[in-house]
């Protein structure tokens, strides 16, 4: 993404490119394909331990950070570097679970209340201390609107944040707030040194300035469109969790063919999401292993207009149930994904699965009815200007592209595609500008978090990935409820009335889902499964099998 104020959203879900990698979201049993998504008996949330040190790692990443530095990350590219060199207060196991970790031990006072006690002995990768007043410097920075960080919906009933004592730091909310928390482990709660920083100005977090933070890999050298290096920080305050390659390679390559190439030959080691096309290749040559883990993401277009050719919910209604998602997901996914009832992923449950899978199983089937799709355009008319759809140039998202080109056509509507180089792509969640003249565009959107509030703040009427500027007075005061509602039952039953309303309303056109995918050749092992990459530091778990 750019570093044009892409989100004042901090919750969480951060938004995905385009990159090659979407494909994550469409896996299969390890044996090849079977036509179905794998069953929850097959995914796993870490893969095996790699137990040895290993020299140096070289892993594929689809897409080239337009910045690492942590109050703009908020995409695939940056975050799968930020999480292995920078560390937040809590952290986010690879099954989502929260865990102290800059912070040994947080309380909660009152409801309006955290403090956080900071872990002694931690430094930077420059080896000066963390103090309290760094980790104050880290959060207050969203708070800055001069700084347009993406993550400042996380602070909007932060009042305050304070070093009360030499290890101690506490946040005072204006009203309470159930996912406050839970963010401080995840880009949110990132802790910098302020000193770097102030020292690097205008080049902190881009290839000329890099960032100094504490966790196990610092980042040693960027390659402007080639590749970013981490090396073993050999100071870091865990030895219990010391990264176990000295080097680890991260090669910018978007195009799918070429990553096929790189994972067949050995160039490169493993990736995360590998080419669909190319997994049964990959199976078969015996070079590696593919794993699949639950994943907090699904595929969906967003809805950036709602005064053009989409002001009517029935053209949107429409749009949605022409496509066909079973041709889709045998085209694209290879079978290995499902259609989306939602945005929200069932890994977001978390705390009242119950509750939510009865307000899913409940919501509209995501199937093709195009006798019901045609008589809504018929109510309505068809629009006479043409639905612009934005997607990334990459030969991948080609299969859903044609999709929504024929969904249109098969009912009457006039869509047009509007394709930019996936370099470009995370640029249309920045500023307005980017995304002018567009109707929809293509998204795979995951939460940060297991906690499906997360999802549904988007739509809140001040919320920067609010994108389309939806305004709905019933959905802000459900959503003000159910951030003030510390029960997770309770939170549950007022979100899945908010997750009825985005439905109802077509405010994204949720499209599929399916599990995350990693592949590792077989000299190394240990990545987490799940797309909890994106903030736990997973190349530290990455060690040599052999």
């Amino acid at each position: 993404m750019n570093l044009a104020q892409r989100r004042l959203l901090a919750p969480a879900l951060a938004v995905l490119v385009a990159l090659p990698v979407m494909a994550a979201t469409a896996c299969s049993n390890r044996t090849g394909p079977t036509g179905k998504p794998p069953a929850a008996a097959d995914m796993v949330s870490m893969t095996p331990s790699g137990d040895r040190e290993i020299e140096s790692v070289r892993w594929l990443l689809g897409s080239e950070p337009s910045s690492i530095d942590w109050i703009y990350s908020y995409d695939y590219p940056p975050n799968s570097v930020l999480s292995n060199v920078c560390e937040s207060l809590l952290r986010i196991d690879a099954d989502f679970t929260v865990q102290p970790n800059l912070a040994e031990k947080v309380t909660n006072p009152d409801p309006l209340t955290y403090v956080y006690s900071l872990r002694q002995g931690v430094t930077f990768h420059d080896g000066t201390p963390m103090t309290a007043d760094d980790v104050v410097f880290s959060l207050k920075r969203h708070m800055d609107p001069g700084a347009g960080s993406y993550w400042a919906t996380a602070f909007a009933r932060v009042k305050d944040v304070a070093a009360t004592g030499t290890a101690e730091v506490t946040v005072k909310l204006s009203a309470p707030d159930a996912l406050f928390n839970q963010m401080m482990a995840v880009v949110p709660g990132i802790v910098e040194s302020k000193a770097y920083v102030t020292a690097k100005g205008k080049n902190y977090g881009g290839p000329d300035g890099g960032v100094g933070c504490t966790g196990p890999f610092q980042l040693s050298k960027w390659t402007k469109g080639q590749s970013i290096t981490l090396t073993r920080a050999e100071n870091y305050w865990d030895p219990t969790r010391k990264a176990k390659a000295k080097s680890f390679e991260l090669v910018i390559v978007s195009d799918p063919t070429t990553q096929l190439n790189a994972l067949t030959t050995g160039e490169v080691d493993g990736t995360y999401g590998p080419p669909v096309e190319g997994r049964q290749k990959l199976l078969d040559s015996g070079i590696g292993k593919l794993y699949f883990g639950p994943t907090t993401s699904t595929v969906n277009f967003i809805v950036n207009d709602f005064t053009g050719p989409l002001k009517d919910v029935r053209i949107r209604k429409a749009l949605w149930l022409a496509i066909d998602r079973e041709g889709l997901i045998k085209a694209a996914y290879k079978g290995r994904a499902e259609a989306s009832r939602a945005v929200a992923a069932k890994l977001t449950w978390g705390g009242a699965p119950d509750v939510y899978r009865t307000a899913y199983d409940a919501l509209p089937e995501p199937k093709q009815n195009l006798d019901q799709a045609k008589q809504l355009v018929a109510e309505v008319g068809a629009p006479a200007e043409p639905i612009v759809v934005a997607i990334s140039s990459s030969p991948v998202f080609a299969p859903l592209a044609n999709e929504m080109k024929a969904a249109g056509e098969r009912i009457g509507l006039k869509v047009e595609l509007k394709t930019i180089a996936p370099d470009q792509y995370g640029s249309l969640f920045g500023g307005a500008e980017a995304r002018k003249d567009i109707d929809l565009f293509f998204t795979s959107w995951y939460a940060d978090i297991a906690d499906a509030l997360q999802i549904y703040q988007n739509w809140e009427s001040k919320s920067f990935a609010n994108y389309g500027k939806y305004s709905n007075p019933q959905y802000d005061e459900l959503y003000a409820r159910a951030l003030s509602e510390s029960d997770p039952v309770k939170r549950a039953e007022l979100v899945v009335q908010l997750q009825k309303i985005t439905v109802d309303d077509m405010v994204w056109l949720p499209i599929v889902n399916g599990p995350n995918s990693v592949f590792m050749n077989n000299r190394i092992s240990g990545a987490p499964a799940t797309n909890a990459y994106l903030y736990y530091p997973w190349a530290a778990q990455i060690g040599g099998t052999k």
